[in-house]
């Protein structure tokens, strides 16, 4: 069977991932800083799904491990996802420069460094697929989240370049755009119900649109519709506005 690599598997949307994709028969490898904390959920998905997960120590923001790490994997993996990610409110990001530092090194540099990797192979096996987990944040600069949004926008971005470079090769790349979703992450937030999903939903949604081919996910999908109300907003009224 199979493996497909999930980076930052410790996320609850990565969990949700995990179990849709071992479902559906596929092995796993989980990596994450800190990935012996995952133990519970190894043995849950394994004894559910009869697959095989292995447990991998990941630091996606050390990046001259990235390499060895891919190289160590005993089998190629089919298929790799990226749902690391980090925030905090922006008035401490703005502020603190390390946060800052960590939502750029999270969100965007350590995703475009482990994926160059897993780039180059894939292209020159031909066949694969990549999985990159953005967010609607990126697709305009707010003052309520610019940092972390802009991480997101550059991380979209890149992932629309390389699904460009990787079509010739067969190789599909994934743009995951999640709206509000109910995670540790956002739990200190006031989210609105009707706009906000569930991470197994979320993960359902990514696995069907990756089997699909698809290029770009918003899910839920009447976030494209906001958001694309939202980008064409003026900038001379955009700039006044609270949103």
């Amino acid at each position: 069977m199979s493996y497909v690599l999930i980076i930052g598997a410790k996320s609850d949307i990565a969990k949700e991932v995990a179990r849709v994709y071992a479902k559906n028969g596929y092995n796993l490898y989980l990596a994450a800083r800190d990935s012996l904390s995952l133990e519970d959920l190894k043995h849950d998905i394994e004894i559910r799904s009869g697959v095989n997960v292995e447990l991998k120590e990941f630091d996606i923001t050390s990046y001259d491990t990235h390499e060895e790490f891919y190289r160590s994997l005993k089998k190629r993996p089919v298929g790799v996802i990226v749902v690391s990610g980090y925030m905090v409110e922006q008035k401490v990001a703005q502020k603190e420069w390390i946060e800052t530092l960590n939502t750029v090194n999270v969100n965007y540099t350590g995703a475009l460094s482990i994926l160059n990797i897993v780039a180059n192979d894939f292209e020159k096996e031909q066949n694969g697929f990549i999985v990159g987990v953005s967010s609607v944040a990126g697709d305009r600069g707010r003052k309520a989240n610019y940092i972390y949004g802009s991480a997101k926008a550059g991380f979209s971005a890149y992932l629309s370049g390389l699904r460009n470079r990787l079509y010739e090769s067969g190789v599909t790349v994934l743009t995951v755009k999640p709206g509000f979703v109910e995670t540790k992450m956002t739990e200190n937030l006031d989210l609105p119900q009707k706009l906000t999903a569930q991470p197994q939903e979320v993960a359902e949604d990514i696995f069907n649109a990756q089997q699909k081919g698809r290029n770009v996910l918003y899910t839920k999908p009447i976030w494209m519709v906001i958001m694309l109300i939202i980008k064409h907003i003026p900038e001379f009224i955009f700039k006044k506005m609270s949103i």
